[in-house]
This record gives structure tokens, sequence and C-alpha cells, in this order.
């Protein structure tokens, strides 16, 4: 018969429901234990929350939220401790004993990797919440917003598989393999490891880009010629909100090793450039001042850059670029639009004849 732990009220009470139960079937008994320990987690859970102060237990605020995503966790504790203690007070065999125990803590260790998951959310998601409406604006906003979250899905990936490792160096029959998985040795080991390399390197990849930001959340960048905004970055990939709103993933490990363009690397404003090929007869220096007057009147402009050059004079036109300047790629685009209708317009109306036009010369001849 089984003696409860000295000083220890929870295995003195589940010695005495033991010798209650004597002469019971082992796993009737044992079940009842069981039941009685999770009873008791609960309870003591529900009472432990109710002494909270309203405003902790009230969802519709931060520290209610934050209470209410803890109490899973702090519920699971509690009903593995319970189990723990109770356990070796049921008439179990000595290896049945051990592997329930075994189990008991391989839970305890997992436990302990939700909770510092959880720890990783709350803060980051605490360092998110000041992140402002228009981002794409500014550009230290978008460096903290990218660090945050590819540091969080990085920590997520490291956090889970030093957990799964430590839970199975909890079983003697498969230390070895823990081992293996976190030291990377031996064979299995080399056989992990050449199966987790993709993930491995793309968690490397991240970390990298969230230390050196070659790219950032909400930059404009042109990838494989596809150009749009980066909406999110993983711990393994990119999501490429492209133009039409299709979304474009793209490993992190394949991304640091082709090049691509970063519009808003440094800063949001970009120039745009507008092109028209138009016949020798154009006046430049109307077309000047029509352009200014364009760009003066449309919100889109910076205010900073607006040039209109000739670019090329081919064997029939003239290749015209207009430079405007805007406060990012959207305005950009929308600028370069703008100008290049408004321009057509003003000269379909104004200068019809500075249109391209094909000559043909015609040659009177003499017919015998």
């Amino acid at each position: 018969m089984t003696r409860s732990a000295p000083g220890n009220p929870i295995a003195h009470a589940a010695g005495n429901l033991t010798i209650v139960l004597h002469g019971w079937p082992p796993l009737v008994t044992t079940a009842i234990l069981a039941a009685a320990a999770i009873l008791v987690a609960i309870v003591f859970h529900a009472m432990l929350f109710r002494l909270l102060p309203r405003p902790l237990r009230d969802r519709g605020r931060a520290t209610g939220a934050l209470v209410a995503r803890v109490r899973a966790i702090v519920l699971a504790f509690l009903i593995v401790l319970m189990l723990t203690t109770v356990v070796p007070q049921a008439p179990l065999g000595p290896g049945l004993r051990f592997g329930v125990l075994h189990a008991l803590s391989a839970g305890l260790v997992i436990l302990i990797g939700w909770a510092v998951l959880l720890a990783i959310d709350i803060y980051t998601t605490r360092q998110l919440s000041h992140r402002p409406d228009n981002i794409q604006a500014d550009a230290i906003a978008r460096k903290h917003v990218t660090q945050w979250q590819v540091l969080r899905r990085a920590s997520h990936v490291l956090t889970i598989i030093i957990t799964t490792a430590a839970a199975l160096m909890v079983f003697p029959a498969v230390r070895d393999y823990g081992v293996s998985l976190l030291a990377s040795a031996g064979a299995a080991g080399l056989v992990v490891g050449l199966a987790a390399r993709p993930v491995l390197s793309n968690l490397i990849a991240g970390i990298q880009i969230a230390i050196t930001q070659p790219l950032r959340v909400e930059d404009a960048v042109v990838i494989n010629g596809q150009w749009g905004w980066v909406e999110e970055i993983t711990s393994t990939y990119v999501v490429v909100r492209i133009w039409n709103w299709q979304r474009m993933v793209v490993p992190l490990a394949w991304l640091l090793e082709q090049p691509f363009q970063n519009w808003t690397r440094d800063s949001s404003e970009l120039i745009g450039e507008v092109h028209w090929s138009l016949d020798y007869t154009v006046p430049m220096d109307v077309l000047r001042r029509k352009l200014d007057e364009i760009v003066h009147a449309t919100p889109l402009w910076s205010g900073k850059v607006v040039v209109l050059q000739v670019t090329h004079a081919l064997e029939t036109t003239l290749t015209l670029r207009a430079l405007v300047s805007a406060r990012n790629s959207g305005e950009a685009w929308d600028l370069r639009c703008f100008v290049r209708e408004q321009m057509i317009t003003f000269l379909q109306k104004e200068y019809p004849y500075a249109l391209p036009r094909r000559r043909v010369d015609l040659e009177r001849t003499e017919v015998a």
C-alpha cells in the first residue's frame, strides 16, 4: 500500500482515498483519483480567478483580454500539478507509474513552451500596437514593424524546436533522439538536419532580414518583374501585395539570393517619369509651362521635382520625358497617369499638328 508524502495535503488526501478504495480494481481506483485531482484543479482555478478585481476579468479591456488568454495555461498547469501529486498514490505497477510520470513531465515542459509563446505574442503585440495608420510615409515605423514581426515568428520556431527536444528528452527511450534534434549530432540528427534544411535556411534568412532591413513592411518593391507592396514578413516567406490585389509568396532564402528593387528603402518619396513621342514641330516652352500648371493643380505632386526634357531625337519623332515627384509609390503611379492624360488632351485641343505624323514625299513624273 502506498504512503502519502508528509507535509503534502493533496498527497495525504489521495493516500486516504486510496485506502478507502482498497479492494477496488486498480484502474478504477486510478481513474477516481485522476478525476478527483482534475476536479480540485478546476475548483481551485475558478476560485483563483474569481478573486481577481473586476477590471482584470472584463474581457472588453486590454488587461481582461490578457487574463483570458492566460487562464487556459493556468488551468492546464494546475491539472498537471495535481495529477503529478496523486499518481504516486495510485495502485499502479512501477513501470506504468513511471511512464505516467514521464508523460506528465513532458506535458509540463510543453506548458512552459506554450507560456513562452504566449509571452512572446503579448510583448510583440504591445510593441506593434504603436503602429501608425499611414505607415507608408514613416520609414522608422516600417522598420519597427518589420523587426518585431520577423523576430516574433523566428522566436516561435525556435521555441517550438527547443520545447519538442526538451519534451522528448524526458522519456529515456527517445532521449537520444531528443539530443540529436537539439544538438544535430548522430545519424538521426543528420536526417533531421537535412529534412529541416529549407526551414532553417529560411529562418536564418528571416533573422538576417530583421537585422539588415533590405526590405520592410509596406515597402514598394519589384520582385521577379512584379510590382507591389510588402504586406507581411514571416519566418520563412514574404507576402507581396501586387497592384491587382493578388498575393505573391516569396521564400526568404530565395529572396536574399536574387536581386530585387526596393523603391522605398530610405524614403517613401519617388520620382515618376512620363514619356511621349511627338512631332518635331512641338512647342517645348509651351509644354513646359503646361506641365508646371498640371502638377500644381493636383495634390498628388509633392512639390519638389517637375522637369520636361527631350531625351531622344529619332528619325520622325522626338521623345519627351517628364519627371514629377510624389510622396509614395501609389501617388507616383496616379500622378504619372494624370500628367500623361492631361498633356495628351492639351495637345489634341491646342496643338494637334504636334502629335506624331507620318510624312510622305510625292514627286511628279513626266509621262511619255
